[in-house]
């Protein structure tokens, strides 16, 4: 089976599914770029053991994509079983969903998730809706991008569900790490809190940490408070000088190995976001037994955290519910236990092996359909 998939980037989880995808099929990806402005460079992979890559040569555009004419050589009747466009919404997945359109070379979209914003222009919207339909088949990570795709003119019978993660089997913890681990965790990161409360990703307003500190007004003062994303902008350095949080602390970039560390040294794990169309954070929060709390804004949140079973959804923006369930889930231990072990139990299905059997039983399931078409 040749498969061709076009991306923007080499991230790191993308890097690991393809090399674990391309161990079941002849494997070519296109990279738009090799780097991203808003990511530090370590945080990308370039490993491609299993799989041939590609870097496009074309001119930068926004923060991590490109328009690339060269895409188009690539796009040949034939030389493929199956193409996968991944990145749908940059210049050159326009430019190649265009192209393949006008000759007549079926594809399939995959979109890592979505949420549908019924306010969005009209204009906005129509053009969405003209990328998004044209495609064959599409390839979706949760029922909430299954309704976007849907919303956005693609057929309900052709979306196919798989398991969005950036983890791999073996960085599952079997069972929850005992306190007397984390306290030895949190003494090697001079955390000093008796409860630690972890959040990542970068510095912007969509990520809504300015929510999370506003919610730290209600805290105990022993709940460490660690939000790890690069340098933190004025405004929130200003926000927590002007709350008086001692216990709020800021770290700059870490490597995956060193935030496994922060990982095991906390006691819960907050995304506070206002919008994330997956939220690859909280597959990795999970991975290591941490209950979740996340928004309805979240689609990882909505689509693997259950309220009361491995952690709470709070609405957006609402700084009184999530100081609230912050407090409720480490003041009972015995609630953290419960959330951590489900957790461990849910995340098993969610791995970068099982993401890539699902696509191989997938692609295997659209190439049967399209030889029974061709009938």
């Amino acid at each position: 089976m040749k498969v061709l998939y076009l991306t923007n980037i080499p991230a790191p989880y993308r890097v690991s599914f393809f090399n674990e995808l391309g161990k079941m099929c002849d494997l070519t990806v296109l990279f738009e770029r090799s780097d991203a402005n808003d990511r530090n460079n370590q945080w990308f992979e370039n490993k491609n053991d299993n799989y041939k890559a590609f870097y496009l040569k074309g001119k930068k555009l926004r923060a991590d994509s490109a328009i690339s004419i060269e895409v188009l050589k690539y796009l040949k009747k034939d030389s493929y079983n199956l193409i996968v466009v991944g990145g749908y919404s940059t210049a050159t997945g326009m430019l190649a969903i265009n192209y393949m359109k006008l000759i007549g070379i079926p594809f399939i979209i995959n979109a890592d998730g979505g949420l549908v914003n019924r306010e969005e222009h009209w204009f906005k919207r129509a053009i969405k809706k003209y990328y998004i339909s044209s495609a064959d088949y599409w390839l979706s990570t949760a029922n909430e991008t299954s309704e976007y795709l849907n919303y956005y003119g693609a057929d309900s019978k052709r979306i196919f569900l798989y398991p969005f993660t950036s983890i791999q089997e073996e960085s599952v913890l079997r069972t929850p790490i005992d306190q007397k681990m984390k306290k030895r965790y949190k003494l090697k990161l001079n955390i000093s809190e008796e409860k630690n409360i972890l959040s990542i990703g970068q510095f912007i307003y969509r990520k809504g940490f300015d929510v999370l500190l506003n919610a730290c007004v209600s805290l105990p003062k022993n709940y460490g408070v660690y939000i790890i994303g690069g340098e933190p902008t004025k405004e929130y350095l200003i926000l927590k000088e002007k709350l008086n949080l001692s216990n709020v602390h800021f770290i700059n970039f870490k490597t995956k190995k060193e935030l496994e560390e922060y990982y095991l040294a906390s006691d819960l794990f907050v995304l506070p976001t206002r919008e994330d169309i997956w939220g690859l954070v909280i597959n990795e929060a999970m991975s290591y037994g941490l209950p979740i709390i996340t928004t309805n804004k979240c689609v990882a949140g909505l689509e693997l955290v259950k309220n009361g079973e491995n952690g709470y959804i709070v609405p957006a923006n609402d700084i009184g519910r999530l100081a609230k369930r912050i407090n409720e889930v480490l003041e009972s231990d015995i609630i953290s236990e419960n959330m951590s072990n489900n957790n461990l139990n849910k995340i098993k299905g969610y791995t970068i092996e099982n993401m890539a059997i699902e696509h191989i039983n997938i692609f295997k399931t659209i190439i049967n359909n399209r030889k029974k078409s061709d009938k």
